[in-house]
């Protein structure tokens, strides 16, 4: 048993990773602070598909990472309130995109159509993939914060970070309007935001802000069970009966901007399912995904400053409850997670 002080983490970032990261800590006997420039939730996570989906296309050099993904959200189920996972699985045909998973299988057309009985032309086959799910990001998000504080973790939004105390090389401090709040260690989890705060401590992390369209419509309940993924359309639905909607982002163009795709995308929605003829566009934004230069995510320590670790990825969603797992490890434990390596920062910044 570790009767030492706690330490004193502060998690910069509200967002679903750095909410995963809070739980995680705090669960670990950290003394958490979460500090959040916006409000929970408020970049990123709050536009996300939040498709769990572990498949890749082509080799993956986080396949031991993403391999963990599923287990660890089925875990977090079981511990944190409020937090559900759909686990209806997927469907995907007609995109080309290579993707599998290890429990990838071949779907005929009566097998989807049982799968999916509101499609009105099901293909003659698909990937399907039963073990995969998706969940309201933002929803889970405030239950791993509630989860966090109920653990004694402290939640501060609205507070930008101006800066950082580092004395003799080390963090000791993050700066905000209203003061300093003491840190033994401190994790950017901040997203987009993530590579300016690193430079505030010396790193120059190549994240670059890469845009998707984000659709959400109203719609009658039961009209998609799992998650349809195809060359019309990917959506899946809600208990309530919202409908959601991912689209590549083209250009500025008026004709790619997001209440324009957002008619488009209806049009090909009620082409593909009978019932879906009365949907209605509720929201539609482009979501900033923060993306490594190699795609691969960048977690571990700064080599530059010590106690300063960085959680910055996409897929943000599949990926949170691994991390907060394998990362909480390192930071309270100093236990290395080997399906961590290929993520590191130092890969960017070797002199």
């Amino acid at each position: 048993m570790n009767h030492k002080t706690p330490k004193r983490i502060v998690v910069i970032g509200a967002g679903i990773v750095g909410a995963s990261l809070a739980y995680h800590l705090a669960s670990k006997g950290a003394n958490v602070t979460v500090v959040e420039a916006g409000g929970i939730a408020s970049g990123v996570t709050g536009t996300s598909f939040a498709w769990i989906n572990t498949s890749c296309a082509g080799p993956d050099p986080i396949a031991a990472l993403r391999g963990g993904a599923i287990a660890a959200w089925r875990q977090l189920e079981t511990q944190v309130t409020g937090l559900t996972v759909r686990w209806h699985g997927a469907l995907s045909y007609g995109t080309q995109d290579g993707r599998v998973s290890p429990v990838s299988m071949l779907a005929d057309r009566e097998r989807i159509a049982q799968l999916e009985p509101h499609l009105r032309q099901p293909p003659e086959q698909a990937v399907h993939e039963p073990e995969q799910g998706a969940l309201d990001a933002v929803a889970a998000t405030h239950a791993l914060l509630a989860a966090a504080q109920a653990l004694g973790a402290t939640v501060r939004t609205h507070t930008p970070v101006l800066g950082f105390v580092v004395r003799d090389a080390k963090v000791t401090g993050v700066e905000t309007a209203t003061g300093v709040i003491d840190a033994d260690e401190l994790v950017l989890a901040a997203g987009t935001g993530t590579a300016v705060l690193a430079q505030k401590l010396g790193a120059s992390l190549p994240i670059h802000a890469s845009p998707a369209i984000f659709l959400r419509y109203t719609a009658p309940p039961g009209l998609v069970r799992g998650i349809i993924s195809s060359h019309a359309m990917e959506v899946r639905q809600a208990e309530d009966g919202t409908m959601l909607a991912a689209e590549d982002y083209v250009d500025d163009a008026p004709e790619n901007q997001p209440a324009a795709m957002a008619q488009r995308t209806a049009s090909a929605i009620r082409s593909e399912l009978a019932g879906a003829d009365s949907i209605a566009q509720e929201f539609a934004c482009i979501g900033l995904r923060p993306m490594p230069f190699d795609g691969v995510p960048v977690i571990g320590y700064l080599p530059q400053v010590e106690g300063a670790y960085v959680c910055a990825m996409h897929p943000g969603v599949v990926l949170a409850a691994i991390v907060g797992q394998l990362a909480s490890g390192e930071i309270v434990d100093g236990q290395p997670a080997s399906a961590l390596e290929a993520c590191r920062p130092a890969r960017f910044l070797a002199c």
